[in-house]
């Protein structure tokens, strides 16, 4: 018998970036279980494949991509606010696999305003999709990468920790960035147990990517197309992360052009510009803060409560 294929769980596959990160996935030799809660008849869908930011494209139509293209998939309908169904998910990726062994956790809930104007159901929501969704997921899959010897990749679709992402957009930034702290502070604890097989990365973009988020935008105003980039920009770098050694990217908040950039040698990025010959604004800053400081080592006598 060959070596059993890799599993790689997307939560967040229906559309956009999701499904592109999935196709490429199993594009590279992934068996892919897409989830998120959007669900079709895939064979119903005229033309096939549907436009990837509509709401034609589900985690069914891009199951049958993933198989009609020769690879392999499996579409879980699932739920983020629901830990009991994150964690059915995570089962029965197992169950049906017999294995995990990357999770990509791209399900997002936006909404960009001060917070005069976010709503609190508005905030709920997205505390309940970005952090506590991944929380859930984080949790779910641990015991299994525990059973199969702490080998595995978690990659988190959030961004660098800085003060100018707080603006205009606060209670959008305090869940993403809850999301960056659960990366670091999941990173710390790999090392400070000697997991040296597993790895949990940020991935966020340098230049907008077209989605369903941009789409909008777009309709009425085609000249924005000049600044966005091609989801495979993203996908490229996610894949190029899982091929690095665990200890290079464990814990590290990276944008997608920098790492394929500085870690894959990638060196033309026009490939990915949805208009050719546009070079997308990068809408990121060149450089971000240390977040470490002089005493990183010093916890200080730990305290862990579960063990009281």
């Amino acid at each position: 018998m060959g070596t059993p294929k890799q599993v790689a769980l997307v939560v967040g596959a229906s559309r956009g970036i999701g499904r592109q990160v999935a196709i490429d996935l199993a594009k590279n030799g992934y068996a892919v279980v897409v989830a998120a809660k959007s669900t079709s008849d895939a064979h119903s869908v005229k033309p096939f494949p549907p436009d990837p930011d509509s709401s034609q494209s589900t985690i069914s139509t891009v199951e049958r991509e993933i198989r009609e293209a020769g690879g392999e998939a499996h579409a879980i309908a699932m739920d983020v606010r629901n830990f009991e169904s994150v964690t059915q998910m995570v089962d029965k990726t197992v169950q049906k696999f017999g294995r995990l062994d990357v999770i990509v956790y791209n399900s997002g809930a936006i909404w960009w305003s001060a917070v005069e104007t976010t709503p609190m159901k508005r905030f709920q929501l997205m505390q309940q999709v970005n952090p506590e969704g991944l929380y859930g997921t984080v949790q779910a899959a641990l015991p299994h990468f525990k059973a199969n010897g702490w080998k595995g990749r978690i990659i988190v679709v959030s961004p660098p920790i800085y003060s100018r992402f707080f603006r205009g957009k606060t209670g959008y930034a305090m869940g993403k960035v809850g999301m960056s702290v659960l990366t670091k502070g999941l990173a710390m604890d790999f090392e400070r147990e000697g997991r040296k097989n597993m790895a949990i990365t940020s991935i966020w973009p340098a230049a907008a990517i077209q989605s369903a988020a941009t789409a909008k935008t777009s309709r009425t105003d085609p000249t924005v197309l000049t600044d966005l980039r091609k989801p495979t920009i993203f996908s490229d770098a996610i894949l190029a992360m899982l091929r690095a050694p665990c200890a290079v990217v464990n814990g590290q908040l990276e944008l997608d052009e920098d790492f394929l950039r500085n870690y894959a040698g990638v060196t033309d990025f026009g490939k990915y510009s949805v208009v050719p010959g546009a070079v997308p604004r990068r809408i990121m800053p060149a450089e971000f803060p240390d977040l470490k400081v002089k005493e990183q080592d010093d916890e200080g006598r730990r305290i862990d409560l579960a063990k009281l």
